[in-house]
């Protein structure tokens, strides 16, 4: 009897934890930055989280971001001049398109 009630309590936590990772919400962002070879590096910033990704062909996603308003900062090679797009905002189960983004 026991051993039952033990393997009762196993399986409910599991089943709890489990249920906690489907309560976190999280979107997308995306965008273009042009001209492309123009753009060393893309971030998002919401308060003191900064997340870093990848640039192809001057396209860059963020994915699985937590909800929230973000900062998207765009870091130019030289000649061009570092970009902030403010109060983009993500929301729950949602792509975020920032669109075509030109460097000065």
């Amino acid at each position: 009897m026991r051993r039952i009630g033990v393997n009762f309590l196993m399986v409910a936590g599991l089943v709890l934890s489990l249920l906690g990772f489907t309560f976190i919400k999280t979107g997308s962002i995306q965008g273009k930055v042009a001209p492309a070879e123009g753009v060393s590096q893309v971030l998002a910033v919401l308060g003191t989280d900064t997340l870093n990704t990848t640039i192809n062909n001057g396209s860059f996603a963020f994915r699985n971001v937590k909800i929230g308003t973000y900062t998207i900062v765009i870091k130019a090679n030289a000649p061009f001049k570092d970009l902030s797009i403010k109060n983009v905002a993500v929301i729950d189960s949602a792509t975020t398109d920032v669109g075509l983004i030109k460097l000065q």
